[in-house]
């Protein structure tokens, strides 16, 4: 009995080791992952990029081509640029064919694509409505007139800006265009598959907020993205979405605003009426397979009162929302679609 109980402690021993050799078998063969990160300036704002590989990456040749792709999008579509694209546009006056580059073309056709299914919730021409709420290159301090912004309103309307063949014309000569609502989703999507197209797999871009990532993170599982409480001064996290191949975009007012005269002003204007709207919604989130279509859309959606916001994402395919409601007495109401992920915090 007790050669035979040695012997079943041997073959146990002998298992165990055999167990623990092939467990740690697997952890030397876990090869690590590290974070390279590219940090910079753009278009007003900070951007951040990540590219998780198995080894410490030379970014010197990969910082090159996102900064070169920036600085063109920034000369095509910046109205800080007296000299881009956009602000020469701005400044042709012709109700003849004026050609424009394939970038500014592309967002030009998807934004007039929103407005439209939008119902003009959603429209890039209103350079003018936003100089005179005080936002802008040419910002105006002083409260518009009834009768200024009337006037701006006539030329304003995505239905004058008619797109052709490389090309577009005004059916209003005065017409302007403020991309600042659908530049930036843009720009993550060209700079997510130039580094995609580098060869890279697991990568998360963001500029101003707006995001786009592929793959997985460091811990291999889905991207992590913060959505800020719309109430609080300081920046808190106030819910957390998980992200796999997707894109996301945040609006909302509680960070860009001005003051004019003592008034404190959100910076969504209703492009409908010409003035700043108030509703329930506090903050909107989209998420896209396009940051750019995020971007525009999470505007819109921040023009609309969340039922008619409900109503108008039921058509859509490729998005789901998060709403942030106010509900009173500094408190809020959380509403999403079924496709949004969030995680307890």
């Amino acid at each position: 009995m007790t050669a035979l109980v040695n012997l079943m402690s041997n073959l146990f021993n002998q298992k165990a080791q055999l167990m623990l050799g092939f467990f740690l078998l697997i952890i030397s063969c876990e090869q690590p992952r590290y974070t390279n990160e590219i940090n910079g300036y753009t278009m007003g704002t900070s951007y951040s990029i990540k590219i998780i590989e198995n080894r410490v990456l030379d970014l010197n040749n990969v910082s090159s081509e996102i900064d070169l792709t920036l600085r063109d999008i920034n000369k095509q579509m910046s109205t800080w640029d007296e000299e881009s694209e956009i602000s020469k546009l701005n400044r042709n006056k012709s109700d003849s064919l004026i050609k424009v580059s394939a970038d500014l073309y592309s967002v030009i056709k998807e934004s007039l694509k929103i407005s439209k299914k939008t119902q003009g919730a959603f429209d890039v021409t209103i350079f003018d409505l936003m100089s005179l709420w005080g936002f802008g290159p040419k910002a105006n301090n002083d409260y518009p007139s009834d009768s200024v912004i009337l006037n701006a309103l006539k030329n304003s309307g995505w239905e004058k800006l008619i797109l052709k063949d490389k090309g577009l014309s005004k059916k209003n000569p005065n017409l302007k265009l403020d991309l600042n609502a659908i530049a930036k989703g843009y720009a993550v999507d060209k700079v997510h598959q130039k580094i995609l197209e580098m060869g890279f797999k697991d990568v998360f871009i963001e500029i101003g907020g707006e995001v786009k990532c592929s793959g997985q993170n460091k811990f291999k599982k889905k991207w992590r993205v913060g959505v800020e409480d719309p109430i609080s001064s300081s920046k808190n996290i106030i819910k957390v979405i998980n992200l796999e191949d997707r894109a996301m975009a945040t609006s909302g007012n509680y960070r860009n605003f001005v003051d004019l005269n003592g008034l404190i002003l959100g910076h969504t204007i209703d492009p409908r009426i010409g003035k700043p709207i108030k509703s329930e919604v506090l903050s909107v989130t989209v998420i896209s397979s396009s940051c750019m279509k995020a971007d525009a859309w999470a505007t819109a959606l921040m023009v609309m009162n969340f039922k008619k916001g409900q109503e108008m994402i039921q058509l859509e395919d490729d998005l789901d929302v998060f709403w942030i409601l106010d509900a009173g007495n500094n408190n809020y109401v959380f509403e999403k679609t079924n496709g949004v992920e969030l995680e307890k915090i």
